[in-house]
């Protein structure tokens, strides 16, 4: 038995004569068989194109007919247009058609307004049911691969939603967004309407209910500055934005996930999309919380799940500040045990204060780098949970992290999108305005901002860069007095006036925020009108009484983060008078302080280190009992 297929436009008159001469064939012949498909005038082409490309044929006219042998298999025998298939009817049938032009173009009519009126129907059938309209965009990332079994199997949206996802990509992954549909398909879940990819931008986010935003930009050539790469973000979120104003539902939720700007993206949509309520539009910080709970439980020998209310703060995917303040953790094997709903803080279970300063903000710091490899699961599995939250809220009295526009909550400058802790109540979410916060954690609040507002001002065009954060002081120190007590250079007399110039800038560049409140590891840079830099390096830590060592622009360059003084390399006082240590300090106390602050990664290079600071401690003890 062979089985043919006819399609063609539903205004094709020749489509419509193949049509009513194919029906006669299969009343009169046993044997015969045929399978119709029409397309919309609008959409033939593309179609046309996609089924030759998939088969490797080659036509460009209405009608299209090929045979499929059902009982060998395989791929379809292509016929041809219209001419071929009347002449395949009239020399193995002896049967053609007489069908006047008139009559032609009367049917074509017909087909035309009868294919709408069933698409029409097959779109009210399946309004019966609403599903709820999920738009993946970058669908061909790993993070999309592994959502989509978790949004189809109910545990997001409840046992009784049915949702139809969308997967948006470039045309260039058209053969893995196929791919991705088809293993979906298998997967036979019975909540999952429909998966489809679309390539074109112009039908994006149409009649959206959820829109995920997985794009991390991947620049294709080396950027000049930070701020060309924030202006590329801010063009595309202009495309994504207006197209979500454009053809989304209004009550649409967004979330913006990734690794790259992820805050600035979460503002540009909000900024190109005014009419989407600003509560609906949130960025994903769950990443970098779990992370954090992980690294903590691995350090307690205990499951990751027992850790909660760790609170990420700021720069989701920049400087971020992981607050431990208010975490606690549940089922904890220790000499104290308790219910299920008994909880210990964590930090009193935490004895290692140095890992916590050191490796852990180190790890945290390389997750919300752009150069950190994922594969996608973890990803997932927060956008998934986040969706939950919102449709299910989140389980009572737990803090939750949340990038939101900022309304000024705790004292943070209105208008930028900042990670806080947050919960989810009755399909909304609110902030934990309860939360208390230390000194040193608003201080760093105000860091944090400084960058977002830079941000958001290069992306809008309202400053051609960013500038480095200021203040006069720093965590309560006196910084000009304490340089004067280090022997530090004073401001230079002008050769002119004789008077020292007073106009100095003093800059505060922070390593990563700290994860321990009272914790900073910073540099003041002093720069003096006259192109001079003086660099400080300061460690506030109450435990750490030594104010810090001066340090040159080269030695820095060498290591920020883990500075080494080489030998010729350190600043010079500017009086031939020793420098004397501060606050009463022994010599061979601050050298044994400093000692200890010296970070040790290569071998050679420390235990020299190492060696120099034993002797010197060995002469100064010397010196000071003779």
């Amino acid at each position: 038995m062979a089985k043919f297929v006819l399609a063609g436009k539903a205004d094709c008159p020749y489509f419509a004569k193949a049509e009513l001469l194919a029906d006669y064939l299969q009343i009169n012949l046993p044997n015969f068989k045929i399978h119709k498909i029409t397309q919309h005038p609008d959409k033939w082409e593309q179609w046309l194109r996609d089924i030759c490309e998939k088969n490797g044929w080659k036509h460009k006219r209405s009608p299209i007919v090929w045979r499929e042998l059902l009982d060998r298999g395989g791929k379809g025998l292509l016929l041809g247009g219209f001419n071929d298939f009347m002449e395949h009817a009239q020399h193995y049938y002896g049967i053609t058609s007489d069908m006047l032009s008139e009559q032609m173009l009367r049917i074509a009519k017909e087909n035309l307004q009868t294919h709408i009126e069933i698409e029409k129907e097959k779109e009210y059938i399946k309004s019966l049911i609403n599903p709820l309209q999920v738009w993946i965009s970058s669908a061909s990332a790993p993070a999309c691969y592994n959502l989509i079994p978790l949004l189809a199997n109910g545990e997001v949206f409840g046992m009784a939603t049915e949702v139809s996802i969308h997967l948006l990509d470039s045309s260039q992954y058209k053969e893995i967004l196929h791919g991705i549909v088809m293993e979906a398909e298998d997967l036979a879940f019975p909540l999952l309407r429909s998966v489809s990819m679309h390539t074109e931008l112009d039908d994006a986010f149409v009649q959206a209910d959820i829109v995920v935003l997985l794009d991390d930009i991947l620049f294709q050539h080396e950027i000049p500055s930070l701020e060309d790469c924030i202006r590329q973000v801010t063009e595309q979120c202009k495309v994504y934005g207006s197209l979500i104003e454009k053809n989304a539902n209004s009550r649409v939720k967004v979330i913006v996930s990734g690794k790259t700007f992820v805050n600035l993206r979460a503002l540009m949509i909000m900024t190109f999309a005014p009419s989407i309520d600003g509560q609906n539009i949130v960025a994903v910080a769950t990443f970098l919380e779990n992370a954090a709970k992980a690294m903590l439980a691995r350090k307690l020998n205990m499951n990751s799940a027992g850790v909660k209310d760790v609170i990420v703060w700021g720069n989701i995917s920049g400087n971020s500040y992981v607050d431990l303040s208010k975490a606690k953790v549940y089922k904890y094997d220790s000499a104290i045990w308790g219910p299920p709903n008994f909880s210990r803080h964590l930090l009193d279970m935490i004895y290692d204060g140095n890992w916590v300063r050191s490796e852990f903000a180190f790890v945290l710091s390389s997750l919300s780098s752009r150069g950190h490899h994922c594969l996608g699961m973890s990803p997932a599995h927060v956008i998934a949970t986040v969706l939950r939250y919102w449709y299910q809220d989140s389980p009572p009295g737990e803090i939750v992290s949340m990038g939101i526009l900022s309304e000024g909550q705790f004292c943070i400058p209105e208008g930028i999108i900042f990670s806080m802790p947050v919960r989810f109540r009755d399909g909304s979410w609110e902030v934990i305005t309860e939360t208390e916060i230390s000194e040193e954690t608003q201080e760093a609040l105000k860091r944090l901002a400084h960058d977002l507002i830079q941000e958001k001002q290069v992306a809008l065009g309202e400053i051609p860069e960013m500038r480095p954060y200021k203040e006069p002081a720093f965590n309560g120190f006196n910084l000009l007095a304490l340089l004067e007590e280090e022997n530090v250079q004073t401001p230079p007399e002008d050769a002119h006036t004789g008077k020292q110039e007073e106009e100095w800038e003093w800059y505060c560049c922070s390593s990563k925020p700290p994860v321990t409140p009272g914790v900073f590891w910073s540099l003041i840079i002093v720069h003096s009108p006259s192109d001079e830099f003086l660099i400080y390096e300061e460690l506030s830590d109450p435990h750490w009484p030594h104010p810090g060592a001066l340090r040159d622009l080269d030695t820095l360059s060498n290591g920020l983060l883990q500075p080494e003084t080489q030998e010729g390399e350190k600043v010079q006082a500017t009086t031939d008078e020793p420098e004397a240590p501060p606050d009463g300090l022994l010599q061979s106390e601050m050298l044994e302080e400093e000692k200890v602050q010296v970070p040790i990664d290569d071998p050679e290079t420390s235990s020299e280190s190492l060696n120099q600071s034993e002797t010197s401690l060995s002469n100064a003890e010397n010196n000071e009992n003779p």
